[in-house]
């Protein structure tokens, strides 16, 4: 079920070949619990200076018919399919057929003009665009219902406002690389897998990586996508929506090595020097701060070096793939439903590998010194958001948008979240404004480069009852295309979305009169993260709702009055 060169025995002496070996060592003995013939597992390639040093394929590729993986097995790399668009579009730009800068609407008409202000093409690239992403949507009002391709460029068309106003705040977005897969078909002509295959995959020999829009296709060779099943054993993933520019590529190990001496090589097969730069520049808001995250891959320090990397998850894969040029180091992993962080494992073979290279660990802030905090949440009134703090595992922990809580980190007198813990945008706070005394009644967040005020909420949650009483009743979303119910059942105050093709439920639980989290029902989506919900009030009475997730803000879901 594995295939590696497998590491030399580690030598005595101190040589760097001896070091290299024992490291490639460890990194064996890291996979090796994933080598097991009743689950799916991950592939896995290391290149140094173009020297192929790991080549491990373990678990298997088919549980129905017992086919192991193999280093030629393709999977979905899922978002780190990101740059892969990028780069096709600044190859069109070379081509003159089209500008980084132009209005969305030049290419695709039919979108509405939410802004004065773009979005461009550079907005969408780059997450600072602020339009809300066709999966999301599509997920908030029909759950995991499949759809085959279609619907995304009209969910989106139909929106009626932004997240924010273009260039000013940096938000994940799968829907931004979706938009630009259908520019890239509409300005070259082709189909965007098409497009591909003849300007990057075939001049760089690539000839197993391929775009693949949706999980019903049948692709020669690529691994079945898995996830643990509530009840036990395994179940499918089948990812609901089109995949196409956000997440649809499907590559093997050796593709995507080729890819990577190519990203940091000098000499170019394809496209100019300058583009493949801007894949990982650093993006300039308005405001003139930066973002880590370019056109696809995001550059930042890690213990004393640089790296750039992007990782990917779908329902049943993850990938990440992670450079550190200064060094050579080129890492791919691969995984098809197997109980392990990807990005966490690429992480760990930078440290077995550059060893004395890097600085030591970071020191994570300490929950104790900040117990204040510790059990507090608050909200931004501005955007929906909010934010929670807690004990994890004795760090001081921060959530967003009333999902699970990530250790922060510390540094130069703040305290962060980053695009490696959170896939959404970078959360940085000013730990001076932070009293260890007495919890601070506001905070400012900077969330993606913009400042934002949150204001603490009050520590006594109200009734169930007493807000149902408020809420329940019938809304309606133009922007979801979709109607909705409030009601109280058998305890539970429920949210249910009905979609024109499936609907989504999700249970509330208040934590102020004005400030809920909602968490789906469904058990693979409840697993995801949780939402907000934010009442809207007109002379004391209830007028409609405001849903907010990780990527999307401010879906308005109008209240409609009874005739009874």
């Amino acid at each position: 079920m594995s295939q590696h060169p497998s590491p030399s025995a580690p030598d005595t002496s101190s040589s760097p070949q001896a070091s290299e070996a024992a490291a490639l060592a460890a990194i064996d003995a890291l996979v090796a619990p994933f080598n097991r013939s009743d689950a799916p597992g991950l592939v896995m390639g290391i290149a140094r200076h173009g020297r192929l040093l790991y080549r491990r394929a373990v678990g298997m590729a088919s549980l129905e018919m017992g086919v192991a993986n193999t280093p030629t097995t393709r999977m979905r790399i899922a978002s780190t399919s990101k740059h892969f668009t990028a780069m096709a579009v600044l190859l069109l730009a070379e081509d003159g057929l089209l500008d980084v800068d132009d209005a969305v609407q030049k290419h695709l008409p039919e979108l509405p003009q939410l802004s004065a202000n773009g979005p461009t093409l550079r907005h969408l690239l780059t997450h600072t665009s602020g339009w809300r992403g066709h999966d999301e949507l599509w997920a908030l009002a029909h759950g995991l219902t499949f759809t085959r391709p279609g619907p995304g460029l009209p969910a989106m068309a139909r929106q009626s406002e932004l997240n924010f106003a273009p260039g000013t705040h940096m938000v994940y977005s799968n829907g931004g690389y979706f938009l630009l897969a259908k520019i890239v078909e509409r300005v070259s002509g082709q189909r965007f897998d098409d497009f591909l295959k003849t300007r990057l995959f075939g001049p760089l020999g690539m000839p197993d990586t391929a775009s693949v829009a949706t999980d019903l296709d049948v692709v020669p060779g690529l691994a079945g996508l898995y996830m643990p099943a509530p009840g036990g054993g395994w179940q499918r993933g089948l990812y609901p929506c089109e995949l196409d520019g956000g997440g649809s590529l499907v590559s093997t190990v050796d593709d995507m090595l080729r890819w990577l001496a190519h990203l940091h090589g000098s000499q170019k097969t394809v496209g100019s020097a300058k583009s493949w730069a801007l894949l990982s520049a650093p993006t300039t808001l308005l405001s003139g701060s930066t973002v880590s995250y370019g056109f696809g891959l995001a550059r930042h320090p890690y213990r004393g070096v640089e790296i750039v990397h992007h990782a990917g998850a779908v329902l049943g894969a993850q990938s990440q793939m992670l450079s550190v040029p200064a060094h050579g180091l080129d890492i791919i992993v691969m995984v098809n439903g197997a109980a392990v962080s990807p990005s966490t494992l690429a992480l760990k073979v930078v440290e077995l590998l550059l060893g004395d290279a890097l600085q030591p660990p970071e020191v994570r802030p300490l929950a104790s010194a900040f117990p204040t905090l510790i059990g507090q949440n608050y909200h931004a009134p501005s955007t929906g958001s909010v934010i929670g703090f807690a004990d994890v595992a004795g760090k001081l922990g921060m959530s967003w948008q009333a999902s699970g809580a990530k250790p922060l980190h510390q540094g130069e007198g703040k305290l962060w979240l980053g695009l490696q813990d959170l896939p959404i945008n970078d959360l940085v706070l000013d730990a001076s404004d932070i009293d260890p005394q007495r919890a601070p009644d506001t905070l400012v967040l900077h969330e993606g480069g913009q400042p934002c005020r949150f204001e603490r909420l009050p520590e006594n949650v109200p009734d169930i009852a007493a807000v149902a009483a408020q809420l329940c009743g019938d809304y309606t979303s133009a922007d979801l295309d979709a109607t909705a119910r409030m009601a109280l059942v058998d305890g539970a105050l429920l949210l249910t979305v009905q979609g024109r093709h499936g609907q989504h439920v999700c249970a509330l639980t208040p934590i102020s009169a004005d400030v809920m989290t909602l968490t789906s029902t469904d058990p693979v989506l409840s697993q995801m993260g949780q939402s907000t919900l934010t009442v809207e009030r007109k002379q004391g009475r209830v007028t409609g709702l405001r849903l907010h997730t990780l990527r999307t803000r401010n879906i308005h879901l109008a209240r409609q009055e009874s005739h009874a």
